[in-house]
Order: structure tokens, then C-alpha cells, then sequence
């Protein structure tokens, strides 16, 4: 790590049928290291501990955390037609909104597909930043607070998603087909776009 810190971002429900996606931006400096204890890549924690150390990093470390309901994901995704786009849109928010409050000379993210067009996506302040685009970004513990932040973000609002229409949502993309089309069955086919991300495979065969 760089002495003066740096910020990390990372993204939670990219893969999940149901629910948000959650792009989550961390500065990490020295001061906060002491605090940091216990932080690694979140896929690794107990939904539990990633809730624990969430509320850790959110009380020492400036970050961002900008949740994308499925309803405002699948207006964005027919707007950008590309999931990568959509990411980069994401990361970009998240990152700037760190740097407001914290400057820096370097972002971290997980390996992109497109790194150029996260570049493009940053306002005047993001383009003054060094960007470097990691395999396994995770290790570092900008990025592993980052994912952190954004999966507690996510399973919180997944859990509020299914206080609000009286069924759990599960995790991941296997296992959803049945519940979405117990939900289809209670509220119609027209509102699955309110808990789903629709370009899934997953709609067509609950649909059909």
C-alpha cells in the first residue's frame, strides 16, 4: 500500500437473479489500518461477519455506496445494453463521490473488461487519479473493504425486498427459478422486474 493511501472499489449482486446491484468505493489510508482487522475479500465472510465489519469500515474510512434497485438496474441496463457499461457507470459514481471527500492519487478495481470505459465514465477529478485494473483485486484491503460495504448493502436491501413483498428472495442465480415464478404467479408478470435483474436467462424460463 501506497503511505498515503488509496481508494478501492468493488460491486456485490452482479451475479444474483434477484436484488440490487451494489457498487461500494473505500479510501484506506494508514491511520485506518489498526481498525481493519479481520477485513478480507467479502466472499470469504459469513453474512454475518460481513455485516459486523461493515459498520467497522463505515465508522473509520471514507467511502461511498451506491445501491442500484432491480427496477432502476433494468431501466440502466436497457439504457447502456451492456452489463460492463453499466458496472463502469457504477464504479465511476462511487468513486467520485470518495474522492470528494478524500482526494488520492490511485483507485484499485477488481480486473474490468473494458478499464477504458471506467476511465471515460469519471467526471474531471476521477480522470486525475491513477486507475489500476487488478486479477484478484480482492487481497488488497481497499478493495476487500469495498466489497465488504457493498455486500452488507446488498443483503440487506435483498432482505428488505422480501419483507416488503412477504417471500425470501434467495442468493446467487441457481435455485431462483421457482420462487420467481411463485412471485409472478402472486403479483404478475409485469412487476418480476421490480425484485429481478430481467436480462437474466433466468426470465425466459420463468416466463415461459
Amino acid at each position: 500500500m501506497q503511505e498515503e493511501g488509496h481508494v478501492g472499489v468493488d460491486e456485490s449482486g452482479k451475479g444474483d437473479y434477484f436484488g440490487p446491484l451494489v457498487v461500494a468505493a473505500c479510501f484506506v489510508g494508514p491511520e485506518h489500518l489498526a481498525e481493519l482487522d479481520g477485513v478480507k475479500d467479502s466472499k470469504k465472510l459469513t453474512d454475518r461477519q460481513a455485516h459486523g465489519l461493515a459498520s467497522a469500515i463505515r465508522k473509520v474510512c471514507p467511502h461511498s455506496v451506491v445501491a442500484i434497485g432491480p427496477a432502476k438496474y433494468n431501466e440502466l441496463y436497457a439504457k447502456f445494453a451492456n452489463l460492463n457499461k453499466l458496472l463502469a457507470w457504477g464504479h465511476a459514481r462511487a468513486i467520485e463521490n470518495v474522492l470528494e471527500e478524500r482526494p488520492c492519487d490511485l483507485v484499485i478495481s477488481d480486473q474490468f473488461a473494458d478499464p477504458a470505459g471506467l476511465q471515460r465514465q469519471l467526471f474531471a477529478k476521477g480522470r486525475e487519479v491513477r486507475l489500476e485494473s487488478r486479477v484478484r483485486a480482492e487481497a488488497d484491503i481497499a478493495v476487500a473493504a469495498a466489497s465488504i460495504l457493498a455486500r452488507a448493502e446488498f443483503l440487506r436491501r435483498l432482505e428488505r425486498l422480501g419483507q416488503e413483498f412477504g417471500m425470501e428472495f434467495p442468493k446467487g442465480a441457481g435455485n431462483v427459478i421457482d420462487p420467481a415464478k411463485r412471485f409472478v404467479a402472486r403479483y404478475g408478470s409485469n412487476r418480476l422486474g421490480e425484485v429481478a435483474k430481467l436480462h437474466f436467462k433466468t426470465t425466459r424460463a420463468v416466463l415461459d
